[in-house]
């Protein structure tokens, strides 16, 4: 009878151990890429169409996002928001790079960006619910934080000793992805949170094999754009960085699968806003600026593979979905949805927003909606090429030589160097390029009005930070920043600074 007994038991405790590990919860991770645009083949881009061939897998066998946008279109504050959840101009992280100081430097107290004390980040969050978590990359949040009470690994222990309440920006270990990451939890048991960094838009041409590379000749440069040798590069270099990005995932997947990892892992993979190598888009919010990739993969019921959404989602969606698909009970400020409860719906419009990006000063709202695209500028008399961090690069150089040699069409001159337009307003299905501005027409006066409607309830709706000025405090620390750059040459066009002169 002992035997007996003890044979049910055994067979019991290994039912309830197959069990506990079917019930486990996901892995998840974010490949989060820098400053790229959606420039594969799953995207119907014509020019990578056949050679971006791991994303595109990872869309055929997951969820692909065709309207994904950032909430801004620069890092910092776009980063602000989906670490939170939170739209960036709720918190006050929209001015980029804001709250900081120099590398190594506790942030003082007077230049502290502190979040409300009732909003966590994800990893924070998810930590609670058992997850270790780490990140393989770069934070770039504009709030004050300590970077150990988001992430179990990722950070030099021995370097922050001390420091408290010390703000990172890169891991230590950013640029090699298997170095601290899910290997480093000690129960392989425990499910994990990470965010890895790829370079995407700021370089990761380096991973693609020279013969990959993308022929000139084969990419047509947008008509807003002149087409000398800088632009045309520029725009190039961007389809071979997407084509690197593919390189670089696959290496990553495939360090998943060495580890055992990979089944039981929920991928996203995204970018933080639209690509850099260009003039208007990142910093601006057209398409170029705001619309990113976003691939969902995993095995999990509401992942179903193959599925190609159509919808408008944002990033702060991704927290949201994040945090339900870890089975985190959604805290109720969060302002996205999980894009794959049974209460999801469909978003009537989404929201982007840039303020000061560096030292250029600035306040950019649009909406998007299911045709059109709404853009309100709140400093018309500042033109499209006002002085920005930019200004030293080939294709910066070469727009404001063509303008002062009168060489740029018209449209191109007035786009660039006039004064803006108050509001703006394109039809995405017959404008792509967001050229003809609709915004004057008798025809489209009611769409105007709606898209002015929606964007001052949403203003009045969330408080958006972005309406008051910002504190002389943070400007102070911002020119203190750039005075000494060569690059800071012409600021004088922000009136702002002049007091700290």
């Amino acid at each position: 009878m002992k035997i007996i007994a003890s044979v049910v038991c055994f067979f019991a405790l290994g039912i309830q151990a197959l069990v506990s590990e079917s019930a486990r919860p996901p892995n998840i991770l974010w490949i989060v890429a820098e400053d790229l645009s959606p420039f594969f083949g799953c995207y119907d881009d014509p020019v990578n169409r056949g050679h971006t061939p791991t994303v595109d897998a990872l869309a055929a066998k997951g969820v692909l996002f065709k309207r994904a946008y950032a909430t801004a279109p620069v890092c910092s504050a776009s980063r602000s928001a989906f670490i939170t959840g939170v739209m960036q101009t709720t918190t006050g992280t929209h001015q980029h790079r804001s709250s900081r100081a120099d590398d190594g430097l506790v942030v003082p107290e007077e230049l502290r960006i502190n979040l409300p004390k009732e909003i966590k980040t994800v990893p924070e969050l998810l930590s609670e619910q058992g997850y270790f978590t780490f990140n393989s990359g770069k934070d770039d949040y504009n709030f004050h934080y300590d970077r150990r009470s988001l992430y179990a690994v990722g950070t030099d222990v021995n370097y922050l000793a001390g420091m408290n309440g010390w703000q990172g920006n890169k891991a230590t270990h950013w640029k090699s992805f298997t170095k601290d990451v899910w290997n480093a939890r000690k129960d392989k048991r425990q499910p994990w949170f990470g965010q890895i960094q790829v370079d995407g838009g700021k370089g990761d041409k380096r991973y693609l094999p020279q013969g990959e590379y993308v022929a000139g000749e084969a990419v047509e440069l947008p008509p807003y754009f002149p087409d000398t040798p800088a632009l045309r590069d520029a725009w190039v270099v961007h389809y071979n960085n997407a084509r690197g990005t593919d390189v670089r995932i696959a290496s990553i997947l495939a360090q998943l699968e060495a580890d055992g990892e990979l089944e039981n892992t929920i991928i996203f993979f995204f970018s933080d806003h639209g690509h850099n190598t260009s003039l208007r888009h990142k910093q601006f919010c057209y398409e170029g600026g705001l619309h990113v990739p976003l691939v969902v993969k995993g095995e999990h019921p509401a992942i179903a593979p193959g599925r190609v959404v159509d919808d408008l989602v944002t990033l702060l969606d991704v927290s949201a979905s994040t945090l339900a698909l870890a089975g985190v009970e959604l805290p109720e400020y969060l302002d996205g949805q999980n894009l794959f409860g049974k209460s999801y719906r469909e978003a009537d419009f989404v929201i982007g927003a840039r303020d000061r990006c560096d030292y250029t000063i600035d306040r950019i709202r649009s909406v998007r909606t299911e045709r059109f695209r709404y853009i309100r500028n709140y400093y018309p008399d500042r033109p499209l090429m006002q002085p920005g961090y930019r200004d030293a690069r080939p294709p910066s150089i070469d727009m404001r030589r063509l303008f002062k040699e009168g060489k740029l069409s018209r449209y191109q001159s007035e786009h660039w160097f006039g004064i803006r337009p108050e509001e703006e307003l394109y039809d995405m299905e017959a404008d792509p390029h967001q050229m003809n501005n609709l915004a004057l027409e008798p025809t489209y006066r009611a769409v105007l009005l709606k898209h002015r409607s929606i964007l001052e309830g949403w203003i009045a709706a969330t408080g958006d930070r972005g309406q008051l000025p910002e504190s002389d405090v943070q400007l102070k620390a911002t020119y203190d920043l750039w005075k000494d750059k060569d690059i800071f040459y012409n600021a004088s066009v922000n009136p702002e600074y002049d007091k700290f002169k």
